[in-house]
């Protein structure tokens, strides 16, 4: 048995980035760990965590939420990676790596956000063009 989200390229994707960052926060410094690590942690486990339990959803609204969220995610991860970078904590060359790899999953949700998105629609018009027959 396959679940959905499995076959997904950015859940596969963000799967793999997930650990890269996670293999990242084992070499951040004590005094940086609980603050920047765990938030690091955290966010990065949050975008392959939503585009899975988003896959799950029947309702193309709960879908796009996750997904959202998913996205919102992506980018506390950018944010944080920054300031590691700043603190000396993180490479120039890693952050670009990890950035990039951050703006591939970003685009690929946001399809994934436009279709839900594009599904709601679809759904209020069959429900408009039922509506209207249902009066005639």
């Amino acid at each position: 048995m396959t679940f959905k989200f499995e076959l997904m390229d950015a859940w596969k994707k963000s799967i793999a980035w997930a650990n890269e960052i996670l293999d990242f926060t084992e070499t951040i410094s004590q005094p940086y760990q609980f603050s920047l690590g765990d938030q690091l942690r955290r966010a990065a486990l949050s975008v392959p965590t939503n585009l899975a339990e988003g896959s799950g959803r029947d309702n193309p609204r709960e879908r796009k939420y996750f997904y959202a969220i998913a996205k919102g995610s992506v980018y506390e991860v950018v944010s944080l990676l920054f300031i590691t970078k700043q603190r000396g904590l993180l490479s120039h060359q890693d952050y670009q790596k990890h950035y990039q790899d951050a703006n591939e999953i970003a685009a690929m949700i946001s399809g994934l956000i436009n279709a839900a998105e594009r599904e709601i629609i679809n759904s209020k018009q069959m429900r408009e063009d039922t509506a209207e027959y249902s009066t005639l």
